[in-house]
């Protein structure tokens, strides 16, 4: 099969060597060299999601360590907050899992704001939010840091559990899960770690691990504490994916040497890149001004433009983009990720190749 660039907001290109490194030797998964790995891997982990707590690692999606952040931490009642298909996830969980709820959905492309969360939670009844940092169907970030404000100085907010869903965006965006008071932070290997898909990884709070030890039936395989009980040994409660893992480990040492601030930047600057090319054609930003998001630009598509003729003019060209996700924003939006291992070079081809599109169709 030839190589198509992946311009999508997941699962994202993966460079060669990474790829190769899953060809190393398997091993098992309790012989001391997968235990020597996972403590080479743990260390970094905590880098990128700049903790000191224990980041669990779990083979599984983002969407498995959502379900065990709701199967963990939620005692009462918990707040779906949603402004998008990825955040609606969140409450397709809750419902999975018979957890009382309330929804707060904005009008997707726009934000979930601090004024908003307050009147939620000012009745003292949630003892949970959820929340998705970068919703990746509309090109959204959400203010984490004013978000995590409101609800601490809410009723009880000191004991309400902060779920967070940084699917799209972690390892391409500055999440800082100390210094924002976060409880659970959980994202997955294939988007902006520049991964295969396979792995989650959560970071977790001390107090969301106190509140994991009163919540009956949390099950086993996305028990907290089962996972954190053998993280510590740096071993996993069942058979890993190792062949990822070994990816992993090589992925997370070009990450930190390329810098985590570099990398952010990059992303930043990607993110520039891709609004002014839409606004040099005319085509409108489907998220609010000022909280455009660092890995994934959607825009409204107000031209018109026959989002599957372009992908086949793109792929023809070795290229893919995304059109816009679920019956809601298909065709009426499309997306352009810029996340992970991609570099301003590659924008530009990508680029140059929808403007020879666009100007066919002029």
């Amino acid at each position: 099969m030839p190589h198509v660039k992946l311009f999508i907001p997941g699962p994202t290109e993966v460079r060669p060597e990474i790829l190769d490194a899953q060809a190393a030797w398997m091993i098992g998964h309790r012989m001391p060299e997968c235990t020597d790995l996972i403590s080479r891997i743990r260390p970094k982990l905590n880098q990128v999601f700049q903790t000191q707590r224990n980041v669990l690692i779990s083979a599984s999606t983002g969407s498995g360590l959502m379900e065990a952040a709701i199967r963990n931490c939620v005692g009462k009642k918990v707040l779906n907050c949603v402004n998008g298909a990825f955040s609606l996830r969140w409450h397709e969980i809750v419902l999975g899992n018979a957890k009382a709820n309330e929804v707060l959905e904005v009008e997707w492309g726009q934000p979930i704001l601090p004024e908003q969360v307050s009147e939620r939670l000012a009745s003292g009844e949630f003892d949970a939010i959820c929340l998705t940092h970068n919703e990746t169907a509309t090109g959204v970030t959400n203010p984490i840091p004013e978000l995590v404000q409101a609800v601490r100085q809410s009723p009880n907010g000191d004991q309400i559990m902060i779920l967070v869903d940084a699917v799209s965006s972690l390892a391409g965006a500055d999440i800082r899960f100390d210094e924002w008071d976060l409880d659970v932070l959980l994202t997955s290997t294939q988007k902006a770690f520049a991964l295969p898909p396979g792995l989650a990884f959560a970071a977790v709070s001390e107090r969301a691990m106190a509140k994991a030890k009163t919540i009956p039936d949390r099950g086993w395989y996305f028990d907290f504490l089962t996972l954190e009980k053998y993280l510590v040994k740096d071993q996993t409660p069942s058979t890993t994916v190792v062949s990822l893992m070994y990816a992993l480990d090589m992925q997370l040492d070009a990450i930190l040497a390329e810098g985590l601030a570099n990398r952010f930047a990059r992303h930043l600057a990607m993110r520039d890149r891709t609004l002014a090319w839409g606004k040099a054609h005319g085509i409108e930003v489907f998220a609010a001004a000022g909280y455009e998001s660092p890995t994934v630009t959607c825009f409204a598509n107000n031209l018109n433009i026959d989002i599957s003729a372009l992908n086949k003019f793109l792929r023809q060209r070795g290229m893919i983009i995304s059109n816009g996700y679920g019956s809601k924003l298909k065709n009426v939006t499309f997306r352009i990720a810029h996340m992970g291992d991609l570099q301003m070079s590659d924008m530009e081809e990508l680029f140059a190749a929808m403007d020879e599109y666009l100007a066919q169709q002029a």
